[in-house]
């Protein structure tokens, strides 16, 4: 049968993207179809389909195209928390410890609006009802102080059977010392509930700070049932295709992927699973452009998402909140639900194609925060769409052709029109250029914003990075948007709209193994550190294994979290491996310089080593980004035409429209002009320059004007 495929599945809030490799050629297909909101394996299961059937046609093979692996980012975990129809968050139960009941609701004191007495917490994932508590209670240093009441974990049990939960977390105080009592109740409610999901907090936070430990064992439990059932549906509809369970991959929140059996086991791990993988994308491409500092921009039909990498690093943060409320590209600490697991740092922000524009009752124009998703999606797309978005304004203004998604999708102007001038023109008095082009300069605004959280507010000058834009609608608003923040140099990817489910299949297997230690430096010696770490890391090859990882492709980097005796808060150091003599002196050393880094000063307190952390990846074989297909041409038949658009800056010009799968390596474009693809169009603004580089990517430069 030969050399065999892998495809990458994206599920977006507008469309579900697709790509597959031939492993053999690294002949690569895309393609876009609609998402399917109440049910997304729907749409998953129709992708995958057409993609088979395309490489299929590429091979001029009958059915002799043989799937080798399937990897998936899912959204189901957060549509989960944000009430998505048909996505009920099932029925939880906690046991704890005697006296820490009211934990999960009492938090911490974080006040999302300060000065609003009417403001009411996120309703707790268990009713108080289901809150159980047990007498038992395990000391900071892992003593047993009071033992574990057997009798009445068997209660608890028999409570959450009448109550008909699916799902029951357990955390009890202490238990990253000693997770014995744990373990112990674990036992007994798998055998008094054997269809129900159980979850022990040492099982997927082992670390202290009670609440934040709580909620992330809770969010799991929560979500257990629901990816289970979605990856049990998806193996049943892979089977079709000849994909066994083992073939299927999902994409985790800080980058790597899992089988659904580990991914299933720390459901939380999947939350952002989605909007990392383009950021993995943009790494792997600046690595291969030779640029140290990036800024990833994935603009798609729903919202856009930004993420920095510095030094060819993504930047990573180890802690979150899903289903919170987000103002201006800032998640309010407090609005959401606490899970503490790393995942790519992001800020995302509702300016997506789909972003729905409308008018205030003071008669200004205002853009999102809520979207026409796929289903009724833009006016222009005529499905019955009534409410006009960001899409519709770019095909007003003349940046959009007449079809999307290589024809998948044909667009109609007059409904696009008919929107604008009903819900915009009429109420706020404007022009229907002048609506349209407000519309996309508040979108490029909001996301202007939300890259100067990402940047300037972290200390960093977005003037010294390069904007690799990608997603549906990335490429036509990066050009705008980079000049709007003095950025210089835009990268536009190939196949850019599909540029994330691409990332999917440029990860590797990604997990992390921690452990609390909260003693001091001075009393921890270096053979107790390395005990520690290579426990850590005997489990993380156990866990690759399983995955069917061999040893020589596994990579295994140490971290440390200290802090000075007196703090609240930790920073992370990278540790040797193995731990040197006076390793832990220099653990410390390093720590001191990173608290001078960031805050600008270090102490001589004595330094508290809070936990270790184990990153260990799996490597895989990634397809290659460095062929440029001979099918491009010469260029004779890359220029399509022409056709009026409209720009801040000169007003209506004609541009010229390219095709840029006709375009050759090293072809320069001087705006204004769209160069368009299957899933998107490229936006050469006035002023602005584009080259062909030698691996098919779109290369910008600002040259004023």
């Amino acid at each position: 049968m030969g050399s065999g495929v892998r495809i990458a599945v994206d599920v977006g809030g507008t469309f579900t993207d697709v790509v597959g490799v031939d492993e053999g050629s690294d002949e690569v297909i895309r393609l876009k179809v609609l998402t399917t909101p109440r049910d997304p394996s729907e749409g998953v299961i129709a992708g995958i389909s057409k993609a088979i059937e395309a490489l299929r046609r590429v091979r001029g093979e009958g059915d002799g195209v043989r799937v080798d692996v399937v990897v998936h980012a899912t959204t189901i975990g957060t549509n989960t928390f944000l009430g998505q129809v048909g996505l009920d968050v099932p029925k939880v139960g906690l046991i704890t410890t005697e006296g820490f009941r009211d934990l999960l609701e009492i938090g911490r004191q974080r006040r999302p609006e300060l000065y609003n007495v009417f403001f009411e917490k996120p309703k707790p994932l268990v009713p108080r009802r289901l809150r159980l508590t047990i007498p038992e209670r395990v000391g900071p240093g892992g003593q047993v102080i009071t033992p574990l009441d057997e009798g009445k974990v068997r209660d608890a049990a028999k409570v959450f059977r009448e109550e008909g939960v699916e799902s029951v977390a357990i955390c009890f105080l202490h238990s990253y010392a000693n997770p014995a009592h744990e373990a112990k109740a674990k036992e007994i409610l798998v055998e008094e509930l054997p269809s129900k999901y159980v979850v022990a907090s040492h099982e997927v936070d082992p670390e202290y700070r009670e609440f934040e430990r709580l909620s992330t064992t809770v969010v799991n439990a929560a979500l257990m049932p629901v990816l289970t059932k979605y990856f049990a549906k998806l193996d049943a509809e892979l089977r079709r295709f000849g994909v066994s369970g083992d073939r299927l991959l999902i994409m985790k929140s800080d980058g790597g992927f899992a089988k659904p059996s580990e991914a299933g086991r720390v459901p939380a791990s999947t939350i952002e699973s989605g909007p990392a993988a383009g950021v993995i994308a943009a790494a792997h491409l600046a690595k291969e452009l030779g640029i140290r500092n990036v800024l990833s921009f994935d603009m798609g039909g729903t919202t856009a998402k930004i993420s920095t990498i510095v030094n060819g690093v993504p930047e990573v943060t180890e802690e979150f909140e899903v289903g919170g409320v987000v103002h201006k590209g800032r998640l309010i600490k407090g609005s959401g639900y606490v899970v503490r697991y790393p995942h790519i740092d992001l800020v995302e922000v509702s300016a997506g194609g789909g972003t729905i524009a409308w008018v205030d009752e003071a008669g200004h124009l205002r853009v999102g925060p809520y979207s026409a998703g796929s289903d009724p999606g833009p006016a222009c797309y005529g499905r019955g769409g009534t409410e006009p978005t960001v899409t519709d304004a770019n095909l007003i203004l003349g940046r959009l052709g007449e079809a999307l998604a290589g024809g998948e999708v044909m667009v109609r102007k007059d409904l696009a029109v008919k929107a604008f001038e009903e819900r915009i023109c009429g109420p706020a008095g404007l022009g229907l250029e002048e609506a349209a082009h407000g519309v996309i300069r508040l979108a490029n605004t909001e996301m202007g914003r939300a890259i100067r959280i990402a940047t300037v507010e972290k200390g960093y000058d977005p003037r010294e990075f390069t904007l690799i834009a990608f997603g549906g609608a990335g490429p036509m608003h990066a050009c705008e948007l980079a000049e709007e923040l003095g950025v210089t140099k835009v990268v536009i990817p190939q196949a850019p709209g599909v540029f994330s489910a691409l990332g999917l299949l440029l990860a590797d297997y990604r997990h992390e193994f921690k452990a609390s230690v909260l003693r001091s430096a001075t009393e921890l010696s270096d053979g107790e550190l390395e005990e520690i770490y290579a426990s850590l890391e005997a489990k993380a090859l156990e866990t690759l294994s399983r995955e069917g990882v061999s040893k020589d492709d596994v990579v295994m980097v140490r971290y440390a979290d200290l802090r000075y005796v007196k703090q609240s808060y930790e920073l992370s150091v990278e540790a040797p491996r193995p731990i040197p003599k006076g390793g832990v002196a220099k653990l410390r050393e390093a720590f001191d310089r990173r608290h001078e880094e960031i805050y600008g000063y270090s102490m001589s307190d004595e330094v508290m080593v809070v936990k270790v952390r184990v990153t260990a990846v799996g490597k895989v074989r990634k397809p290659s980004l460095r062929v440029v297909k001979e099918a491009m041409g010469d260029g004779g038949d890359a220029l399509v035409g022409t056709r009026e658009a409209f720009f801040g800056r000169t007003g209506w010009v004609e541009a010229k429209v390219f095709r840029r799968a006709a375009l050759p390596p090293g072809s320069v474009i001087a705006g204004p002009a769209m160069i368009e693809e299957y899933d998107s169009v490229t936006v050469v603004p006035p002023g602005w320059a584009c080259r062909v580089d030698g691996l098919g990517n779109l290369l910008l430069e600002f040259r004023g004007g």
